[in-house]
């Protein structure tokens, strides 16, 4: 029998099947291959059709089980990762109302910041974990103060992964993570926040019934099972956040862990039993997947927008055309650590959460024609991207959050040999690479969700472990130097 994964990003599905005894990928795929556009009718806004997302998870779906020649009657449990805080509306029909306001959209900036003062900074500090932000909670609020008619035939909002699971099941159902993460949660209470509802004045009908992210909630209908290429009856047992989701895809569950990617943005996700919350909302607090009010599970998440992104846009505009990722780190390999003291700040991706909202671009300090080339940029460039991690978790344990191992998949960023291992010694961490992506964290989700005794440590497959100790001295030293530079760039 089979576990299936589904994860549902911005560009694109990726669908995987996982052993349900032997935990082995049999297989993974995605759809469509080229990435899926965003809609952006004004500056600042992000929309994407759901409709578009079904279609796209129906033929990965499809395309998978016809590459695997795995039957759909193998199949035991359906997972499903999404995309974070976007805003989903149906009516009464089950029909969707707009267009998604997905996670980067911005257009409720302003709400979110007025409801932070008139809802008051304690409460929303210390019982909903975050200001209310440019999360689901200010989007709905956006829709019913701009498009009033149209909030008035809602009869259900809800998140990305729960708006595929409804397509698969029939049914309406969230999670209280999902709800944290759209700030509809308040975590000293345990329940929904009617301090939420009441400033917004939101009717409570429209919420969707929730419960646990592990648990099978439903299963797959007649016509889910049609449209999927699925057969009915299989059971919907786990949703989760994309991040929240990929921390359990690298075995990150417990207190004292951490997940980390390095894609276009850098992201560390890191548990906690509690925390004190950052008043600059430069990290964010949800349930992670296992959170129980008696079992206490914060993920902590610290987004750098201007990480992978930083590096490939030197890649793009100063190295040959011929040049791959491994030919960088080739030949960056020959300049010295510090590169000859050239400083990036590679904050040049739009307003910086962790350094309160500022947008102030990137920054190349230090540059001498008759002294630099490639080599020291591209040293420079992974050297700053690995200043600004170290910065986000300084924050973060001064919140409370332990740090005792980064986890992280082999990909991206975390390809690089050089950025690990520096990393690795400003963090004073291990860092265990993992060959492992957010559909198969799901996949195991699912497994867990229908209680099959999954053992995440040793279920995801580590690739390799790197010790801190790599030109520890020399570059905890020259983070100090990168911090006064970055002071500086803050003041101004």
């Amino acid at each position: 029998m089979y576990l299936l994964g589904i994860d549902l990003g911005s560009s694109s599905v990726k669908v995987a099947l996982v052993g349900s005894d032997s935990g082995a990928v049999i297989g993974s795929c995605q759809y469509p291959e080229s990435e899926y556009g965003i809609v952006s009718k004004q500056a600042g806004w992000a929309e994407q059709d759901p409709e578009m997302w079904w279609e796209s998870t129906c033929q990965a779906i499809k395309k998978l089980l016809l590459e695997s020649g795995i039957k759909a009657s193998e199949i035991q449990a359906v997972g499903i990762a999404y995309q974070m805080h976007g805003l989903v509306l149906v009516d009464r029909n089950q029909k969707v109302l707009r267009p998604s306001i997905i996670w980067c959209d911005s257009r409720a900036v302003e709400i979110g910041h007025n409801a932070f003062q008139g809802i008051g900074e304690d409460y929303c500090l210390n019982n909903l974990l975050n200001s209310p932000g440019n999360f689901t909670a200010s989007k709905l609020a956006w829709v019913k103060e701009n498009q009033p008619e149209l909030f008035s035939r809602i009869d259900k909002f809800m998140l990305p992964g729960d708006y595929i699971a409804m397509r698969l099941t029939g049914g309406i159902r969230t999670s209280i993570s999902g709800l944290s993460e759209g700030i509809f949660w308040d975590f000293k209470r345990d329940a929904v926040s009617d301090e939420i509802l009441s400033y917004f004045n939101f009717d409570s009908a429209s919420l969707a019934d929730y419960g646990s992210c592990l648990g099978p909630s439903s299963s797959v209908s007649d016509k889910g099972a049609r449209e999927a290429g699925l057969v009915s009856g299989i059971p919907v047992s786990y949703r989760a956040g994309d991040q929240p989701n990929n921390a359990l895809s690298l075995a990150v569950m417990e207190p004292g862990q951490i997940a980390a990617t390095g894609g276009t943005s850098g992201v560390v996700y890191g548990i906690a039993e509690s925390i004190q919350c950052d008043p600059d909302s430069g990290f964010n607090a949800f349930a992670h997947v296992n959170h129980s009010s008696n079992t206490p599970r914060i993920g902590c998440l610290m987004c750098i927008n201007g990480a992978g992104s930083a590096y490939a846009w030197i890649k793009r505009n100063l190295a040959d055309k011929a040049m791959r990722y491994t030919d960088m780190e080739a030949m960056l390999q020959s300049a010295e650590p510090g590169s000859g003291n050239l400083k990036v700040l590679p904050f040049g991706n739009g307003a910086e959460r962790i350094l309160g909202n500022k947008d102030n671009g990137a920054v190349i300090s230090g540059l001498q024609f008759n002294r630099h080339g490639n080599a020291e940029v591209f040293r420079a460039t992974l050297e700053g991207i690995a200043y600004s991690f170290c910065y986000g978790i300084d924050k973060m344990k001064k919140a409370g959050l332990d740090v005792n191992d980064i986890n992280a998949g082999h990909s991206n960023l975390f390809l690089s040999d050089t950025f690990v291992k520096i990393l690795a010694s400003l963090t004073e961490c291990r860092i265990n690479l993992y060959n492992s992506n957010g559909a198969v964290g799901a996949a195991f989700g699912a497994g867990l969700g229908i209680g099959l005794p999954i053992d995440l440590s040793e279920s995801v497959k580590l690739k390799s472990s790197v010790e801190p100790g790599y030109e520890k001295e020399f570059y905890r030293q020259d983070y100090k130097d990168w911090l006064k530079k970055l002071n500086h760039y803050l003041s101004n």
